[in-house]
């Protein structure tokens, strides 16, 4: 049998364990294969065999003799190793001593298989059936002469023998009855092993609250997904690359191992299926197949979109993004830094697994500084449109249980069917930009589903389908330290604002500190140093901003109404940009000002426009200017018509 340096943590712990617990449940990864040495050689064995075989094992413990039960076989002898037929006549002669119920066991014919089950065919008869098994002093030689050993029963699929782990119907309640007092009185077997029932079940929140809290004979063991050790193990072994490996080659095989992080041993094993079969093309290798490999599998397609993305980020990216983005260098570089790390498959490079988001920024700053403006930049240079982001508003999903909308509710739940917004829209496009705006008010559950995309860039949805976002580059913003609620003395709410003057280090400080609070650890460690702390827009970048909107209205007026233009003079724009810079404005960012040239600006030029059409109206080239009017409180921007000279400003 395996060394313990050749088992897994979880099976060292159930050895550890063995004879002292009645009771045990398995939860996590329990649909895989595990590690087994079998006649000296590594082997991959379903759940129930490598249990099996840790309770046969005698060396340094007592050998166990092992019975095996399902919804579908009921109780077999095809995963264990014993006569169930047998067993259960016994299990009955011990009801017979000790309880008032009497209970009869029939052989049937399952699937070509001998399994056996009571006359009535109920849920609770099997439960009683359990519980008298773990009361058996149980001897596997019908004829005596050997000392009897202790019993172990496998209970699989455990949480699919009830409709819900809640409002349990009364059989159910009974089945689990038994099952405790079966657990609670095992008989003790020669003072150094006690018969033993273990449950396998993918989600221990899946059984009765009440069997599982604050129960004395109980042992919950976590399965996790193979570590790199084991998926190492796995593809060295199966795979058949062979001893001699190129450099090349070698490298390869290396990467595919941390790619195939999260992935069970049989999602490995459909991998090496698909190897083989590509390997039978003559001109096939190892290097060019392998990291294909991967995103064939999780996907269904060859096409990577990242490897497409170099031309993309050849041409100045910078400058793209910075004709959107006024005044935000420092995110810009940061931006077009981590997605020239995402096209040369560098995400993650200082991690063991490779399957991590191809890229994660944090953007905090002030409203209207450009935080989604910049992640809208940035999809449109990818895609070739901003539409192509799937954008997220938190402050949509900070109720309970609203992680259901995103993720998908579970089975039994309204909504399951559908899904969640999130997993579906990524397993629909999995080379996706990901906007999650105001991410301080999202809920703490989905906080909690955070930490695992940004940690393993995959997530499990409701229905049990695993969705990855090894593909995506995630935004989040949030404007946590500009402004938040506060109580004063007199216990009324009042919102505390960082002033627009305040020196840019001051407000770095301000919002790091109010992330710390906000945020747990975890979070912000799987964020890393991935932080962009916006500014407020200056002068000089509010009357880029301010020119940039104005350039916007008059060439939006040509395209609707080709026998005007619109131009707006030095003096016109120079009132705008003194009303941009008061704190009201300010205050509001580029939205502000946005604001401001719609109502300032765009209103009376419409105005100006409906009130002179006849004027303008079939006479191309004429120019409607805008220009200051009145002085203090009441200047204002007027519009005048005029034979177009200057060629107007909608170019």
């Amino acid at each position: 049998m395996a060394t313990d340096f050749e088992r897994q943590s979880w099976q060292r712990e159930m050895l550890n364990f063995k004879g002292v617990k009645s009771l045990f449940i398995l939860e996590g990864n329990v649909n895989d294969k595990y590690p087994d040495v079998v006649d000296g050689g590594l082997q991959f064995s379903e759940l129930a065999e490598v249990v099996r075989g840790l309770f046969e094992d005698a060396n340094g413990s007592v050998e166990y003799n092992v019975a095996y039960f399902d919804p579908i076989q009921l109780f077999s002898s095809s995963m264990g190793n014993v006569d169930c037929k047998r067993l259960v006549s016994l299990a009955h002669d011990e009801a017979s001593k000790n309880d008032d119920r009497m209970m009869e066991a029939n052989a049937c014919i399952a699937d070509g298989r001998q399994a056996y089950a009571t006359e009535q065919s109920s849920l609770p008869s099997y439960g009683e059936v359990i519980r008298s098994m773990l009361r058996l002093k149980y001897n596997d030689n019908p004829d005596g002469g050997t000392e009897a050993k202790p019993l172990c029963v496998i209970v699989n699929m455990a949480s699919r023998l009830l409709a819900s782990s809640t409002g349990l119907m009364p059989d159910e309640t009974q089945f689990f009855l038994n099952l405790y007092l079966g657990a609670s009185k095992a008989r003790l077997i020669n003072r150094t092993a006690v018969n033993t029932l273990i449950l396998v079940t993918d989600n221990v929140r899946n059984l009765p609250v009440w069997f599982i809290e604050e129960n004395p004979f109980l042992r919950t063991i976590t399965l996790p997904h193979p570590d790199r050790d084991m998926r190492e193990a796995y593809i060295q072994s199966k795979f058949g690359f062979g001893e001699a490996l190129s450099d090349s080659d070698d490298r390869a095989v290396r990467r595919f191992i941390d790619t195939t992080d999260g992935m069970s041993v049989k999602e490995l094993e459909g991998l090496q299926r698909m190897y083989q079969r590509d390997m039978q093309n003559p001109e096939a290798s190892i290097e060019a197949i392998l990291p294909k490999l991967v995103d064939v599998y999780k996907y269904g397609f060859r096409e990577n979109k990242w490897q497409q993305m170099f031309e993309k980020l050849e041409e100045d990216p910078e400058a793209k993004i910075k004709r959107r983005v006024k005044g935000q260098d420092e995110a810009v570089e940061k931006a077009v830094t981590v997605l020239k790390r995402s096209v040369m498959g560098l995400s993650g490079a200082t991690h063991s697994s490779g399957s991590k988001p191809k890229g994660v920024l944090f953007l905090s700053g002030p409203t209207g500084t450009g935080k989604t403006e910049i992640v809208k930049a940035i999809t449109e240079l990818l895609f070739g449109d901003e539409r192509s982001m799937l954008r997220f508003d938190m402050s949509e999903y900070g109720a309970e249980n609203s992680d259901q909308k995103l993720f998908g509710a579970p089975p039994g739940y309204v909504g399951y069917a559908e899904g969640g917004q999130l997993t579906n829209a990524v397993k629909a496009n999995p080379f996706s930009v990901v906007l999650f705006d105001e991410i301080e008010k999202a809920a703490p559950s989905i906080m909690d589903k955070f930490l695992q995309i940004l940690e393993d860039g995959r997530l499990t949805d409701g229905q049990g389908n695993t969705v990855y976002f090894s593909e995506t580059v995630i935004f989040f913003t949030s404007n946590i330290g500009f402004s938040k609620i506060e109580i004063d003395a007199q216990g009324n709410e009042v919102r505390n604002t960082i002033a627009p003057n305040t020196p840019y280090n001051e407000i770095c400080e301000r919002v790091r500190t109010e992330m710390d609070r906000e945020f747990k650890p975890e979070f912000l460690g799987r964020i890393g140093d991935n932080v962009v702390i916006f500014n407020f827009i200056d002068d000089a970048v509010a009357l880029q901003i301010l020119n940039s909107k104005i350039d916007a209205v008059n060439r939006n007026v040509h395209k609707a109404q080709p026998d005007i233009t619109v131009e707006a003079t030095d003096a016109a724009r120079e009132l705008l940009h003194s009303i941009a810079m008061t704190d009201a404005v300010k205050a509001k960012g580029g939205r502000g000002i946005g604001n401001l040239v719609e109502s300032g600006y765009l209103n009376g030029l419409s105005d100006f426009l409906f009130e002179h059409r006849a004027e303008w109206r079939g006479r191309p080239g004429m120019v409607a200017r805008a220009v200051p009017q009145g002085e203090g409180d009441d200047a204002h921007i007027a519009f005048e018509l005029v034979p177009g000279s200057m060629g107007g400003d909608w170019r």
